[in-house]
């Protein structure tokens, strides 16, 4: 970012100047294609550009800060206070409506779905993955394992007679299980198999190596517009709060003088 500061010049937002230093600093923040820090930098200075704008636009108001506290141990700064004070000040937002409402869930009622649920067997070659030594043994079980395995349900169950896991019992049947219900390593491998199939290749969590397979799936319900209302008001106001708080910060810029930056979309 230190050659691109060199390359681009300051941001001055109505006379006050954002150094290219604090844009390369904000830059981090930002994501971009690799190979193209360009559009980082873009990002940050647009970034920086509105938040100077909202920043005098709350100081010619006369707005003083009264910093909320976020969460435990976190407190807005002074500025984060003022510019929530300007735009609580700028922007009223209308009621969401009943037909706004069952218009945006009529778009694609089956976006709106309860969770799945997963009917999963597996068996567990447990280990520490912070011992290299443990770890590379559990890993060459679990794979011989899988070597002698076939396609169906019953030899499954037979091979987890020697999963490290209490569901070995039960063949290795873990039940239903839905979104959260495992670690993440676990439920990631899961979502990517199919009905019937099994992984590939044992996967690592922090339990050991597992051999999954998913039995079979219950897909989530298509939950009915009453059950969602709460969400979409959520939704809808968060649209038109963005929409609103974009158009304000665009009629600051048209009264302003910009140079070095530009709020077009990146």
């Amino acid at each position: 970012m230190a050659i691109l500061a060199s390359l681009h010049p300051d941001v001055i937002v109505n006379g006050e100047t954002i150094p290219a230093a604090a844009i390369a600093s904000e830059a981090q923040n930002h994501a971009a294609p690799r190979g193209k820090p360009g559009i980082a930098w873009r990002k940050a200075a647009q970034a920086l550009t509105i938040r100077a704008l909202l920043l005098q636009e709350a100081r010619r108001r006369g707005l003083v800060p009264d910093p909320m506290e976020l969460a435990p141990g976190r407190t807005e700064t002074e500025d984060e206070a003022l510019i929530r004070a300007l735009l609580d000040q700028s922007i009223t937002l209308p009621p969401i409506t009943e037909e706004a409402m069952r218009a945006e869930w009529m778009k694609d009622p089956s976006r709106f779905r309860s969770a799945p649920l997963w009917d999963v067997s597996h068996i567990l070659c447990a280990c520490d993955p912070r011992d290299e030594a443990e770890s590379a043994a559990a890993l060459a079980r679990a794979r011989a394992i899988l070597a002698r395995l076939g396609d169906d349900a019953r030899g499954f169950a037979a091979a987890a007679g020697q999963s490290d896991c209490g569901s070995r019992a039960a063949g290795g049947h873990l039940g239903q299980i839905g979104p959260g219900d495992t670690v993440p390593e676990f439920e990631s491998a899961l979502r990517a198999l199919p009905e019937g199939g099994m992984t590939p290749d044992p996967v690592q969590s922090r339990h050991g190596w597992h051999i999954i397979r998913l039995n079979a799936t219950a897909p989530g319900q298509v939950l009915p517009f009453e059950t969602l209302r709460p969400r979409l008001a959520e939704a809808l106001e968060k649209m038109a709060w963005a929409r609103a708080s974009q158009a304000f910060v665009a009629a600051l810029a048209r009264q302003s003088v910009i140079s070095g930056a530009s709020l077009d979309p990146i």
